[in-house]
C-alpha cells in the first residue's frame, strides 16, 4: 500500500503531456510544486498510520462484549443499538464447553487413580513374591512366633480330626437311615403276611409291632445324630473356618511385613545421598504401616483362638453327651430315656409320618 502511495505522489508531481514527453516546469509554479510535495508526504505518513491502526484491529480484534450492533445505519439514533452482551448464543457455547472440560477432567481423574491403584498393587506383589521366594529358598528372614504358630498348627490338625469326626457321623446317619427304611418296609410287609396267613396270624403280627416300635426308636434316635451332625458342621466349617480366615490375614500380613522390613534393610545399607535418603523415608512409612496391619491380625488371631477354643468344649461337652445317652438308650431299647434324652437338648422331631401316611394307614 506505501509504494501505491509513493506512485501516486511521483504521478502527481511529473506532469505527463498527451504525447508521453514530460513537460517543462515554469519557475514560478514551484512553490505549488512544493506545497503538493508537502500534501503528498502528508498523505502518506496518514496513510501509513492507517495502516498501522487496521493491521492492529485485525490482529487484536475487537472486544465483542464492548461493541454493539447500529441497526440505522451510519449517523443513526442510539435508540437502534442492540448491545451484544445480550445476545445468549456465545454464553450456551462457553457453558457447553466448559461443562465437557469438567467432565474430561473427571474421566481423565478417575484413570489416573486407577493406574496409580495398579501401580501400587503391583510394586506390593512384586515384593510379596520375592520375599516368599527368599524364605522358601533360606535366603530370606522372617518373623516367627513360636507359641501363636504353634497354636495355629493344634487349630488345623483339630480341624482336620473333627472334619473325620463330621464324615462318619454323616455316614452313620446315612447307614441308619437306610436301616430304618428297611425296617419300616418289612414291618408293611409282615403285616401284610399276618392278613393272608391265617395259620401265622399271630407271629407276622408281633414282628410287624416289633419292626414298627424300632421304626419309630430309629427315628428318634435319627433325630439326635442329625442334631450332632449339625453341631459338628457348624463348629467345623463356619466357627473354626472363621478363625482359619483370620489366620490367612494374619499370614498375609506378616509376609508383607516382612517383605516391606527388607526392603528398608536393603536401602539402609545403600548410600545416603538425597534420593536415596527420600527412597528411605518412604520405605520407613511403608514399614510402619504393615507392622501396625501385622500387629493388629497378630492380636485378632489371639483373640479368636482363645474364644474357640471355649466354644469348642462347650459344644463339644454337650453334643457328646447327647450321642452317648442317645445310643446307649437306642441299643439298650429304653425308650422312654431315648426319649427323655431328646427333651433334655431341646430337640423337637418331625411326628413320624407328618409327610407321607403311616404304614397302618397304608392298609
Amino acid at each position: 500500500m506505501t509504494d501505491s502511495i509513493m506512485s501516486k505522489a511521483a504521478t502527481m508531481e511529473i506532469p505527463i503531456n498527451s504525447n508521453g514527453d514530460t513537460g517543462t516546469l515554469p519557475e514560478d509554479d514551484s512553490l505549488e510544486q512544493a506545497a503538493q510535495l508537502q500534501w503528498s508526504l502528508d498523505e502518506k505518513v496518514g496513510s501509513s498510520r492507517g495502516t498501522r491502526d487496521l493491521q492492529q484491529v485485525m490482529v487484536s480484534g475487537p472486544n465483542l462484549n464492548e461493541t454493539s450492533i447500529v441497526s440505522g445505519g451510519y449517523g443513526g439514533t442510539a435508540e437502534g443499538i442492540i448491545p451484544t452482551s445480550s445476545i445468549k448464543g456465545s454464553n450456551m457455547h462457553h457453558s457447553s464447553s466448559s461443562s465437557s472440560m469438567a467432565a474430561d477432567d473427571a474421566t481423565r481423574g478417575v484413570a489416573v487413580e486407577k493406574l496409580e491403584t495398579m501401580k501400587k498393587w503391583g510394586l506390593n506383589t512384586y515384593k510379596c513374591t520375592k520375599q516368599m521366594i527368599s524364605e522358601r529358598f533360606g535366603r530370606g528372614s522372617r518373623t516367627v512366633d513360636l507359641e501363636l504358630e504353634a497354636q495355629i498348627e493344634v487349630l488345623r490338625d483339630t480341624k482336620r480330626k473333627y472334619e473325620n469326626v463330621l464324615r462318619l457321623a454323616r455316614a452313620l446317619t446315612t447307614h441308619f437311615y437306610n436301616m430304618v427304611q428297611t425296617q419300616h418296609a418289612l414291618g408293611d410287609t409282615f403285616a401284610d403276611l399276618s392278613q393272608k396267613s391265617p395259620e401265622l396270624r399271630d407271629e407276622f403280627g408281633y414282628n410287624a409291632e416289633t419292626q414298627k416300635l424300632l421304626c419309630k426308636n430309629g427315628e428318634t434316635l435319627l433325630g439326635a445324630v442329625n442334631f450332632f451332625v449339625s453341631s459338628i458342621n457348624t463348629l467345623v466349617n463356619k466357627t473354626m473356618e472363621d478363625t482359619l480366615m483370620t489366620i490367612k490375614m494374619y499370614e498375609s500380613a506378616r509376609l508383607e511385613f516382612d517383605a516391606y522390613r527388607s526392603d528398608l534393610e536393603e536401602l539402609s545399607l545403600g548410600p545416603k545421598d538425597a534420593v536415596a535418603m527420600a527412597r528411605i523415608d518412604a520405605a520407613q512409612e511403608q514399614y510402619q504401616v504393615q507392622k501396625d496391619k501385622y500387629e493388629h491380625l497378630r492380636s485378632d488371631v489371639i483373640i479368636k483362638l482363645k474364644f474357640l477354643e471355649e466354644n469348642k468344649v462347650k459344644v463339644m461337652h454337650k453334643q457328646l453327651l447327647l450321642f452317648h445317652n442317645a445310643i446307649s438308650a437306642y441299643f439298650a431299647g429304653n425308650q422312654q430315656q431315648l426319649e427323655q434324652t431328646l427333651k433334655q437338648f431341646n430337640i423337637k422331631l418331625r411326628p413320624p409320618g407328618a409327610d407321607k401316611p403311616s404304614w397302618l394307614e397304608e392298609q
